[in-house]
């Protein structure tokens, strides 16, 4: 089993965010925890079981778009939620999110970063244990000691806490 503290989440959290299609793809050594970025135009049909790695299937993008939701439906910003809970209806929802955020709510993107990257995080360890990577035991400690930032109190001066 791998330790939770010796692996790169944040790049465990790339491979989970990628949506480049089928020709790439990322792979996790469950020895070593190392993660490595494969394609197949460098190897058409990479054989996991010859080489014990585990594939890292990118989340669909309806997961992040809940992060989204979520940020716009928490935030104690009545204006900045309706305008933020406009902009993700549709195609085109993360490019107006963004956009959204950054010129009408630059206030808010600290607090966006800081949401959003402890939902990766913790999707990320819930990955490893949902493939026996780590343990289970650890995997609730680990999620346990990292809630989802409480978005309750936020305003114009909200700051998030330390991810």
């Amino acid at each position: 089993m791998l330790r939770i503290a010796d692996l790169d989440l944040d790049e465990l959290v790339t491979a989970l965010q990628s949506q480049d299609g089928y020709e790439q793809f990322w792979l996790i050594d469950p020895v070593t925890g190392e993660i490595t970025f494969g394609s197949s135009d460098l190897d058409p049909d990479p054989d996991l079981d010859d080489c014990d790695l585990v594939r890292i299937d990118p989340l669909p993008s309806r997961v992040w778009y809940r992060d989204m939701a979520d940020f716009t439906d928490g935030i104690a910003d009545e204006r900045a939620g309706d305008r933020l809970a406009r902009a993700i209806q549709g195609r085109g929802a993360f490019r107006r999110f963004r956009d959204e955020l950054h010129d009408e709510y630059p206030h808010l993107l600290q607090l966006w970063h800081g949401f959003s990257g402890r939902r990766a995080i913790r999707r990320a360890v819930e990955w490893l244990a949902d493939n026996s990577l780590v343990d289970v035991a650890d995997a609730d400690r680990f999620l346990a000691d990292h809630p989802d930032l409480d978005l309750s109190g936020t305003g114009r001066t909200a700051r998030p806490t330390e991810v």
